[in-house]
């Protein structure tokens, strides 16, 4: 009948073991629609390619690289590429699963793809850098395109490296597609909004969710995992609300003010040094005690996996907001719900930057762009939109905010399966 898949082996706690658990959690709720389950459980398609190239000292290095396409049933593939020494095709499978159903909890033409590299990028030069993603792209370029899957930054990746990768189709295809990738500069067909898009989502919905539970975000305590893109753009919006960012972790420590950051001097030495670690106007902390931190709303945006079953006996906060993917391992998940923490799950939260995309996307093919008003006007009503049917959801099934997400996901995921049928 139905093996599992023999080319990973997950564990409960890896990320496809933790996407597995999410999807069985879900299946009592899909009604008809569980006799499609498995569709979800099995990627469409899975790409390793080698990497070769030849580096700046002469040797040539060989880096392994994934693409994988979780589902293309209610369109394109639409997911990042991460570059990283520990990323593995597990882990890629489960983030292209997640972004299977981010898209469809807020109902964009989307189906769920993501790709990586096994690299240190800060170990390669600029030049370095620039060929090992023009390799990659024109290995994966069999499977992307504006109409087949589109690619986006993740971890490590950024506007630089989209430009390189819609070079590198451009010039393989013989036209400029600027419709290829999404994140790109400006003045190659990026959309105003998007660098800050996810944090913004992450804020918009942290915002509802904190009205849902009588939270005034006016002075609420913020603590911050992982301060990239994500992470810094949420602790913005969320001081410019009132609250007072007193924690913050990265890869270059831990620090805390129970008084609240000076973002004016934060975000320059974050830029500066390139983490939050050795910042004057707050002191240090161990690592494993940012858990216990006092806090009213904690942010964890930096990888999956994070938040294990001690460290949610741990947290202090009323609110956790998943800027990352994945950050929570399930059962980590249900000791959060026992003691009443209310988490907005990575799937509807940091949905604001795939949201972004989709704009991009659009505008590219339309070569007809809008204003950065417009855009976060247009993100906030989706955002806003798209809790309030998950909450809807969750409240009638008295189920937590993940599994109502997964339940309306999933079913708009198995509703388009269902129709189209099974080819031949």
């Amino acid at each position: 009948m139905n093996e599992p898949l023999s080319f990973v082996h997950p564990t409960p706690e890896s990320p496809w073991g933790t996407y597995l658990s999410q999807v069985d959690r879900v299946i009592p709720y899909l009604g008809p629609l569980a006799r499609w389950a498995e569709t979800l459980k099995r990627p469409k398609r899975s790409l390793i390619v080698d990497i070769p190239i030849e580096l700046d000292d002469g040797t040539v290095a060989h880096y392994e690289g994934y693409r994988v396409q979780h589902s293309l049933t209610r369109g394109p593939g639409k997911g990042g590429v991460r570059y990283h020494p520990d990323v593995t095709l597990e882990e890629v499978m489960a983030l292209s699963a997640w972004m299977s159903v981010k898209n469809a909890a807020v109902n964009l033409p989307y189906g769920g793809a993501k790709g990586g590299i096994r690299v240190d990028p800060k170990k390669l030069s600029q030049k370095e850098l620039e060929k090992l993603t023009r390799r990659y792209t024109s290995e994966i370029g069999l499977i992307i395109g504006p109409q087949q899957d589109i690619p986006a930054p993740d971890v490590n990746t950024n506007g630089q490296i989209m430009a390189w990768m819609m070079d590198t189709y451009s010039m393989n295809v013989g036209a400029t597609a600027t419709g290829v990738v999404t994140g790109k500069p400006i003045h190659l067909g990026g959309s105003l909004g998007r660098v800050k898009a996810t944090g913004r989502g992450v804020f918009v919905t942290g915002r509802e969710a904190a009205r849902r539970i009588g939270l005034n975000l006016e002075g609420a305590r913020v603590a911050v995992q992982g301060f990239g893109n994500v992470g810094s753009s949420a602790a913005e919006l969320f001081h410019q609300a009132g609250a007072k960012i007193v924690a913050a972790q990265d890869h270059t420590g831990s620090i805390i003010n129970t008084q609240g950051f000076d973002l004016a001097g934060l975000m320059p030495h974050v830029r500066e040094t390139g983490g939050v670690g050795g910042f004057k106007g707050a002191e240090a902390l161990d690592n494993e005690a940012f858990w216990d931190v006092d806090c009213d709303i904690l942010i964890p945006a930096a990888l999956e996996g994070q938040i294990q079953p001690d460290r949610a006996n741990r947290i202090k906060a009323r609110l956790v907001l998943e800027g990352a993917n994945g950050p929570t391992v399930p059962k980590a998940d249900d000791v959060l719900a026992d003691r009443g923490i209310l988490v907005v799950p990575d799937v509807i939260c940091n949905a604001g930057g795939v949201t972004v995309s989709y704009f991009e996307w659009v505008q590219d093919f339309s070569s007809f762009f809008w204003t950065e008003d417009e855009i976060n006007v247009r993100l906030d009503k989706i955002m806003v939109g798209a809790l309030k049917n998950i909450w809807d959801t969750a409240d009638r099934h008295r189920i937590s905010l993940r599994t109502a997400t997964f339940a309306v996901a999933c079913e708009r995921i198995l509703h388009a399966r269902q129709e189209r049928g099974l080819y031949p």
